[in-house]
């Protein structure tokens, strides 16, 4: 069995892309992290430290984030993936990140990844 502690709509500011352009501004990235744990300790102990901490999820994310630069939304996912399950020690996640009006024409545009296993 697994739940699923999510955070949706996290905010960062991030210096992404491959243009030259890109590469002189900060850009603003919406993610969606959802992930998978067991949340009956912490459900019977009623206590903090027996549960997924999800502001030091967002505090390391975000800051990871706003500390480094990536070309393409692919690699960046794919490093919050790796934090999220090793440093946090959960067997799966998604996530979802838009970079908004990277197009002309679109709203929203970005990946959507899972890693690791849905038991």
């Amino acid at each position: 069995m697994m739940d699923i502690i999510y955070l949706h709509g996290l905010v960062a500011n991030a210096q992404i892309g491959v243009w030259e352009w890109e590469k002189q501004i900060t850009q603003q990235l919406t993610l969606d992290l959802d992930m998978g744990t067991d949340i009956r300790i912490s459900a019977a102990s009623d206590r903090l430290q027996d549960t997924l901490n999800y502001k030091e999820v967002a505090k390391r994310v975000i800051g990871f984030i706003e500390d480094n630069h990536f070309d393409l939304v692919e690699a960046l996912a794919e490093k919050i993936a790796d934090i999220l399950l090793d440093e946090f020690e959960i067997p799966w996640c998604r996530i979802k990140l838009n970079k908004k009006g990277a197009i002309n024409g679109g709203r929203d545009v970005g990946v959507i990844i899972e890693r690791g296993k849905l038991e």
